[in-house]
C-alpha cells in the first residue's frame, strides 16, 4: 500500500511539473499577443532562453541555494560558498525521501519549473525595447542567484519560515508561526514584479507611448486571440502550479486548492471587466484577461487555507486592483506593455497580505508576519535588480537604438520576420 501511495503521489507531482512547464507557452502567447508584430520573434526567443537557461542554472546552483540545509546568520544559504550541481541523497528514490510523496528527481524538476517564472515576468514588462544580450545577462544573475536566495528564506527553511516560532529553554520549537506563502504570491510573482518595476523605470517608455502632456497613448497588441489563448493556458497551468504545491496527491488538499484557484481566477476576471466597464465604458478584453491572472496570483499565497467564499473575494479584489494599478502605472509614466507590474507585483502583494485577512491563519499577528515578508523580499529584490540593471545600463547598455525600436527587433536582432509575406517569393 505504501509503495502504491508513493507512486501515485510521485505521478501527480510529475503531472503538475508538466502543467507548470506548459505555463511558459502561455506566457509566450500572452506577451506576443499584447505587443506588436515586429517584435514577435524577439519575445519568443527570450521566453525559450529563459526556460532553457533557468533549468541549467537551477541544476548548477539554484536548487542547492534554495534548499541548503543550513544558513549563515539565518539569511545566507551556506551552499552559496560551495556546493554546485545536484547531489542526490542515498534515500532519494525511496519512500524515506520527502515523507514518501515524491523522489529527489521529481522534487528538483518541479522546483526548477518555478525558477524561470520570475524572469518571464520581467520579459513582458520590458518588451519591445530592451537589448537581448543585456536581458540574457540579467536573467542569468536574477534566476541563478536572487530567486533561489529569496526562496530559501521560506521554502528552504530560512529566517522567514521560522519568524514568530516559540522555542523552549532547550531550543526546541514548541509553537510554529510566521510568514506563509503556499505557492509563491511573494516568493515567485512579486520577486519578478519588483524586478519588472525597476527594469521599466530604468529602461524608459517605448517611443510614442506618452504624449507631451504625459497622457498615455494606447499601443495595441497584434493578436488578441494569441493573448486569450495564453491566459487560458496559464489558467490550466496554474492547476499544476498550486495543485503541485500541496506536495502530494492528498485528495482533500489538492481538490480544495484546485477549487480555490479556479474560483479566484474567475472572480478576478469578472471584477476586472466590471471595474473597467464602469471606469472606461468599454468591455475591455485585455483587462478581463489580466484580471484572471490577477486572481490567480492573488490566491497563490493561501490557496490551501481559503474557503470558497474567501477565494472569490480575494480574486474579486485582485481583479479590481488590476484596473487601478494599470491606470496608476500609466499615470506615473511607466510603460508596461503586458501589465506585468499590476498582475504579478500588485496582486502578489495583495495575495500575500490576504493570508492575514482571510482563511485559517487570519489575524493581526499573521498580517504582521505577511507584511514583514512582503517588505523584506521587496527591499532585497529592488536593491539587487537595481544593481544588476543599472550596471548593465552603465556598461553595455540596456536599450536598443530608436531606429531599431521603430523598425522592430525581429529584423535587427534576429534577421527574420515572424510572419513573412511568402507572396514576395513567388515567381
Amino acid at each position: 500500500m505504501e509503495n502504491t501511495l508513493f507512486t501515485v503521489n510521485n505521478v501527480w507531482m510529475m503531472i503538475c511539473t508538466a502543467l507548470v512547464f506548459l505555463m511558459h507557452l502561455g506566457f509566450s502567447l500572452l506577451e506576443i499577443g499584447l505587443t506588436r508584430q515586429k517584435n514577435t520573434i524577439n519575445i519568443l526567443f527570450k521566453n525559450v532562453f529563459i526556460i532553457s537557461i533557468g533549468l541549467v542554472l537551477y541544476t548548477l546552483v539554484g536548487f542547492n541555494l534554495m534548499y541548503p540545509g543550513s544558513f549563515i546568520a539565518g539569511v545566507v544559504p551556506d551552499y552559496f560558498f560551495g556546493l554546485f550541481g545536484l547531489n542526490m541523497p542515498e534515500n532519494g528514490l525511496t519512500i524515506a525521501y520527502a515523507d514518501g510523496n515524491y523522489t529527489y528527481w521529481t522534487d528538483f524538476l518541479f522546483q526548477a519549473m518555478f525558477a524561470a517564472t520570475a524572469a518571464t515576468i520581467v520579459s513582458g514588462a520590458v518588451a519591445e525595447r530592451i537589448k537581448l544580450g543585456s536581458f540574457m545577462i540579467f536573467t542569468i544573475i536574477y534566476v541563478g542567484l536572487v530567486y533561489p536566495i529569496v526562496g530559501s528564506w521560506q521554502w528552504g527553511g530560512g529566517w522567514l519560515s521560522s519568524l514568530g516560532n516559540q522555542v523552549d529553554e532547550f531550543g526546541t520549537v514548541i509553537s510554529e508561526a510566521g510568514f506563509y506563502d503556499f505557492a509563491g504570491s511573494t516568493l515567485v510573482h512579486s520577486v519578478g514584479g519588483w524586478a519588472a518595476l525597476v527594469a521599466v523605470w530604468l529602461l524608459g517608455a517605448r517611443i510614442g507611448k506618452f504624449k507631451k502632456d504625459g497622457s498615455p497613448n494606447a499601443i495595441p497588441g497584434h493578436s488578441m486571440p494569441f493573448a486569450t489563448a495564453g491566459v487560458l493556458i496559464l489558467w490550466l497551468g496554474w492547476f499544476g502550479f498550486n495543485g503541485g504545491s500541496v506536495l502530494s496527491a492528498d485528495p482533500g488538499k489538492t481538490s480544495l486548492v484546485l477549487v480555490t484557484t479556479c474560483l479566484a481566477a474567475a472572480a478576478g476576471g469578472l471584477s476586472a471587466f466590471l471595474v473597467s466597464l464602469l471606469k472606461y465604458k468599454q468591455y475591455d478584453l485585455s483587462m478581463f484577461l489580466n484580471g484572471i491572472l490577477g486572481g490567480l496570483v492573488g490566491i497563490t499565497a493561501g490557496a490551501d487555507l481559503m474557503s470558497v467564499t474567501d477565494s472569490i473575494v480575494i480574486g474579486f479584489i485582485a481583479g479590481g486592483l488590476i484596473v487601478l494599478a494599470v491606470a496608476l502605472v500609466d499615470k506615473i509614466q511607466l510603460d508596461d506593455p503586458v501589465g506585468a507590474i499590476a498582475v504579478h507585483l500588485v496582486c502578489g502583494v495583495w495575495g500575500t497580505l490576504a493570508v492575514g485577512i482571510f482563511g485559517e491563519l487570519a489575524g493581526w499577528k499573521q498580517f504582521g508576519y505577511q507584511l514583514i515578508g512582503v517588505v523584506s523580499v521587496g527591499v532585497f529584490c529592488l536593491l539587487f535588480a537595481y544593481i544588476i540593471i543599472k550596471t548593465l545600463k552603465s556598461t553595455v547598455g540596456i536599450r536598443v537604438t530608436s531606429d531599431e525600436e521603430q523598425e522592430g527587433l525581429d529584423i535587427h536582432e534576429h534577421g527574420m520576420d515572424a510572419y513573412p509575406d511568402f507572396r514576395l517569393n513567388q515567381h
